[in-house]
């Protein structure tokens, strides 16, 4: 059963990667890059569980962690980074 579940967990994140891959736009891709760290921890808390390593759950929480505050960070960045562009109506014809 855990098996089928492992599966299953790398083809949605096969999905994601697809998803990050063709998205339309940045938050597309951030979003796919949230749903494959989502599904690593649960890929590794898998693999614990059909190894009987409980303690691979310890990474699989930093992993979770670590995937929150990058996601968080690239979000920051990419708001960071629009407002720092000029709007079309900032351009040399634009009228005060």
């Amino acid at each position: 059963m855990l098996f089928a579940a492992g599966l299953g967990i790398l083809v949605t994140m096969t999905l994601a990667i697809l998803r990050g891959l063709l998205g339309p736009s940045v938050y597309d891709r951030v979003l796919a890059m949230n749903i494959f760290g989502t599904k690593t921890v649960l890929l590794v808390a898998v693999v614990a569980m059909l190894y009987g390593r409980p303690d691979f759950l310890d990474l699989a929480l930093a992993y979770a962690l670590i995937n929150f505050i990058g996601v968080l960070a690239v979000l920051q960045f990419v708001q960071n980074r629009q407002a720092r562009q000029p709007s079309r109506n900032d351009g040399p014809g634009a009228s005060s």
